[in-house]
């Protein structure tokens, strides 16, 4: 047993790291199991096909990513610093993994809808659902903040969404300009579509 699961693991590891540097298209099941380091049998032990790894990457990449979210959004700190500490984790990982690798790696989630929403649509559904959770994590704080009369919005979800929106955008932009300076304007921005009610002092003590 310890084998085997050690051998999924190490699919799913490799299919991660090429799905990160190509995309999911280019890849094919001989190149994951020659990086993987198993037979190909292997593979086809535990995924019935292709698409069936990228939707377990998918899931794997989102259990662990909905963990830092949790810890950012979830504290006892104000709503707004909260909310700030996630776009510098964000920031942070995006350089760690420039740092690593050389190139700015973006958001899978976001690599994948724009190569394959039109294409599949099981891995469409699995980003969809993805992206509404991030879009709930988020209204629950901006909620927060609103009801403090820290910030002016007229409908949470619709914020939470542009919230969203907008950190996806300028990690596409790091990852367009291989740059993570892209992200410096996450904060302001953020103040602006949320109408602080005190941008600048909240920007400093923040």
């Amino acid at each position: 047993m310890g084998r085997t699961s050690d051998a999924r693991n190490k699919i799913l590891t490799a299919a991660q790291s090429l799905i990160e540097l190509r995309g999911y298209s280019a890849l094919g099941v001989a190149e994951i199991c020659k990086k993987a380091e198993v037979p190909k049998g292997s593979f086809y032990y535990f995924f019935d096909s292709k698409e069936a790894l990228a939707l377990a990457v998918i899931d794997e990449h989102w259990a662990l990513q909905q963990q830092g979210w949790a810890r950012a959004l979830g504290g006892n700190e104000e709503p707004l610093k909260r909310l700030r500490q996630l776009f510098e984790e964000t920031q942070a990982a995006q350089s760690a993994g420039q740092a690593t690798c050389g190139s700015v790696a973006g958001c899978m989630f976001g690599n994948l809808s724009l190569e394959l929403s039109n294409q599949t649509e099981a891995i469409r559904e699995r980003l969809q659902q993805i992206f509404d959770a991030q879009v709930g994590m988020v209204e629950e704080v901006i909620a927060a903040a609103l009801e403090r009369e820290d910030i002016t919005v007229a409908d949470t979800r619709q914020a939470a969404r542009s919230v969203v929106a907008q950190l996806e955008g300028q990690v596409l932009f790091a990852k367009l300009y291989n740059n993570t300076d892209q992200l410096d304007t996450l904060w302001a921005n953020c103040l602006a579509l949320l109408r602080a009610s005190a941008p600048a002092e909240t920007a400093a003590t923040v």
